[in-house]
């Protein structure tokens, strides 16, 4: 994912809740850059919402172990948590 920009707007699609036998619905939240909108998934999602997200940026999806990769990458400019 060599020329992420993390300055671009993000969009960020999540499930409501984990699946248990269906489905949730899935709710939308944009963000004005997508370092803020992986900080958002990835430091407040349980694990298993989290592998239900994905993120648009520029047109290019992401799914969850893509945004991980993202996030811990040396170029994500925000300190990140402790975990």
């Amino acid at each position: 994912m060599g020329n992420f920009n993390y300055h671009s707007p993000g969009e960020l699609y999540y499930p409501k809740a984990p699946a248990i036998k269906r489905k949730p619905p899935i709710t939308y939240r944009r963000f004005a850059t997508a370092a803020e909108a992986l900080r958002y998934a990835i430091e407040s999602f349980p694990a298993l919402v989290l592998q239900g997200c994905y993120m648009e940026v520029e047109g290019e999806r992401y799914d969850a172990n893509q945004m991980r990769e993202l996030y811990d990458s040396a170029e994500y400019p925000f300190k990140r948590i402790e975990q």
